[in-house]
């Protein structure tokens, strides 16, 4: 079953996360607004991935001194899509 998530992060650059999942597999993820190469680079990354296995690499990453990032704010939309 395809779903499509929207989020909102908070503490980032990035001002909404779109996901689409089939079932528990990443089929694609856009980033709005934050750091394009870093952003892209990740979504791409995670696309095809299943979302234990996308959530368990980056959840935790910290951009500098700030106490999450893009990639954290990603494991934290993926691991709510994945309740809903």
């Amino acid at each position: 079953m395809t779903k499509e998530f929207k989020y909102i992060p908070s503490g980032v650059c990035s001002r909404q996360i779109n996901i689409v999942l089939e079932d528990d597999v990443i089929k694609s993820i856009q980033f709005v607004g934050g750091c394009p190469g870093n952003t892209q680079g990740v979504a791409k990354l995670a696309v095809g991935r299943k979302i234990d296995e996308v959530i368990s690499i980056l959840e935790g990453t910290r951009c500098g001194p700030k106490p999450t990032s893009c990639p954290d704010q990603l494991s934290k939309a993926l691991t709510l899509a994945k309740n809903s």
